[in-house]
């Protein structure tokens, strides 16, 4: 069982649950809706529903993994086919792409909820999510979505450490983000383009690395990983692997990245975002 800070934290988060009544939760499957998933399940019963969006920007076995998730903790889970690529100017992939995709997907979301007798719909973002560039959050702000883990006052890490007492497989799983994270700003997004990018990452998942991104640069794969699993990257056989395989996607170079994986490398292009 959690002690002292994070166990006030956990029973904060209990009690801003129970004060609402039913609640439809956005269930993405990561570390965070994961953890708020199961709690409102724990405190709310069938007063509480899982939304789950589906489309070309996230991977299949992320989703997969979700509806895995969902049916061991029995969550009751929706899913809910979105269509981002269509949404005005979010193709553009400009830097305010994810305040409007939150501004088409929270409001979907929340009329599948309505449509089940959910008057109210959540999200996961944590205290963490306030110190970074976070469109995604602040469209959430103005279309009033509530975000429980910030209301207890729960940060990335102690989510996982909460996590891990409570037996959730999620505990320590990677940060997980939209595929269109993975592609400079400024290139536009199509269902191919995305669909390459969940391959060439699903090769590296299928080889076992762990906490990596395949950032897109054209016909350039640049590979992330942990500066950990660089000798293992760049052993022999699974260089030669990976480096033909990605080729065969389309790629005309394949590189590492010797920083290492960084989450949302691709914002250092930003200067001042403007919304």
């Amino acid at each position: 069982m959690p002690t002292g800070e994070l166990q006030e934290k956990r029973d904060r988060l209990t009690a801003w649950l129970k004060s609402r009544g039913k609640l439809a939760v956005a269930f993405s499957g990561g570390v965070d809706s994961a953890l708020l998933a199961v709690v409102a399940r724990e405190v709310l019963g069938t007063r509480m529903l899982a939304l789950k969006a589906v489309s070309p920007l996230h991977p299949g076995r992320e989703h997969r993994a979700a509806l895995a998730f969902a049916a061991a903790f029995d969550i009751p889970l929706q899913v809910v086919v979105t269509e981002e690529l269509r949404v005005l100017g979010f193709a553009e992939n400009m830097p305010d792409r994810c305040y409007r995709c939150k501004k088409y997907l929270l409001p979907r979301l929340a009329e599948q909820a309505e449509k089940r007798g959910f008057d109210q719909i959540v999200h996961g973002a944590n205290l963490d999510d306030l110190n970074d560039y976070r469109p995604g959050y602040k469209a959430a702000c103005e279309l009033g979505i509530a975000a429980p883990l910030i209301e207890a006052g729960l940060t990335k890490a102690e989510i996982r450490s909460l996590s891990r007492e409570m037996g959730l497989p999620t505990w320590n799983r990677p940060s997980m983000a939209c595929l269109a994270s993975r592609v400079p700003y400024g290139t536009r997004l199509t269902a191919g383009l995305l669909e390459g990018v969940a391959q060439a990452e699903g090769i590296l998942y299928d080889l076992g690395f762990e906490a990596f991104r395949v950032r897109h640069h054209g016909r350039v794969a640049r590979i992330e990983v942990g500066p950990q699993q660089f000798e293992r990257l760049l052993d022999k056989v699974t260089r030669e692997t990976l480096v033909r395989r990605l080729r065969a996607l389309g790629y005309d170079h394949v590189c590492c990245d010797l920083e290492g994986y960084v989450q949302g490398s691709l914002n250092r292009s930003l200067k001042e975002p403007d919304l």
